[in-house]
């Protein structure tokens, strides 16, 4: 009996998720007929233009995969028109003769799926890292002159060195990042201080400091800079239900907005990768009611607040730009696939 009740509950479940996979697609209020990309437009500014579900845009252009072979290679001066005469919305590039010009132009960039400058610092100064981040990072031992503290173009002398990098990063340990569901811990954030040249090899080796966002100390952490390369995912929801709860929001702050960074409690080990779009829903009020004598409580429905789109993913924690949100995203808020 429990095994026919839960091959029921899987068909069910697997019913639903398939008809909200293929739920058609929803134009959003006044979408145009005919727009022209614009410098500064992103992928997901356009796609708010037609859909009320922007992370849906590349459904559009699927539906007409042979004019446009990859979606993201759209720029500025293009003409996007909406075609409604068929079953489902598509987007067609539209052609338009130019006269042709005799000087050279200067190259035009395509657009970026969202504003790079937005998720910059993320990508090159990590805030967030796993349990044992730190394990194998040079440490600060002494600073020239015997001194407590150092500054930009201070040198500072560390554990021994085994890799060899252009550019580092020094860090200090933050607050511990403690998963709300499970009470493991996660990793911890890392407070970003500056950069560092190695000018030494050894033990100690020496590093010349460079930019200097905060006092370095001694038992600081150096680890290499990363890539600063933005990426341009696509925008999609995942392939499967995932559900989770916001960590932190950037600055420390326990309430965040659109354009602002989160953090979640899931990354590659449930299933994440960068450009998954997960929704964000705020909590239902409870209602007391009392009629004839008699309090009752109620618990009104989640709803949903917004959508994060994720940009970098550890196991178990990932990086997540807020799109946009009804009200203030908080620590603690339940994230799913939309």
């Amino acid at each position: 009996m429990r095994r026919i009740i839960s091959a029921l509950l899987f068909s069910i479940s697997s019913t639903l998720a398939l008809a909200q996979a293929t739920a058609p697609l929803q134009l959003a209020e006044g979408a145009p007929d005919r727009y022209i990309v614009a410098p500064g437009d992103t992928l997901w500014s356009i796609a708010a233009k037609f859909l009320k579900d922007p992370y849906r845009w590349s459904e559009l252009w699927k539906l007409n995969a042979d004019e446009i072979k990859n979606p993201r290679r759209i720029y500025p001066g293009q003409v996007i028109t909406l075609d409604k005469s068929g079953g489902q919305p598509q987007l067609k590039l539209a052609t338009i003769n130019v006269q042709r010009r005799e000087y050279v132009e200067s190259l035009v960039k395509e657009i970026p799926v969202i504003e790079p400058q937005a998720i910059e610092p993320f990508l090159s100064e990590p805030r967030v890292l796993e349990a044992g981040g730190f394990d194998n990072a040079p440490r600060i031992v002494a600073i020239e002159g015997n001194r407590v503290l150092a500054g930009s173009s201070d040198t500072v002398y560390t554990t021994e060195v085994k890799e060899q990098h252009k550019l580092w990063q020094i860090f200090r340990p933050g607050k511990v990042l403690v998963d709300p569901e499970t009470g493991d811990k996660l990793g911890f954030e890392a407070v970003y201080l500056g950069t560092a040249r190695q000018t030494r090899g050894g033990e100690p080796s020496a590093f010349q400091i460079g930019i200097s966002r905060m006092e370095i100390l001694h038992d600081d952490r150096l680890m290499p800079a990363p890539r600063q390369d933005v990426p341009n995912y696509i925008p999609r929801p995942p392939a499967k239900n995932i559900t989770g709860k916001i960590l932190s929001a950037y600055a420390g702050v326990n309430f965040s907005g659109p354009q602002s960074i989160v953090t979640i409690n899931r990354g590659k080990n449930h299933g994440l990768e960068p450009g998954h779009v997960l929704a964000a829903d705020v909590a239902g009020l409870s209602i007391p009611n009392r009629f004839e004598g008699v309090r009752t409580d109620y618990k009104l429905p989640d709803s949903r607040n917004g959508l994060l789109y994720i940009f970098r993913v550890y196991d178990r924690i990932s990086y997540a730009l807020v799109m946009n949100a009804v009200q203030p995203i908080g620590v603690g808020d339940t994230v799913r696939t939309p």
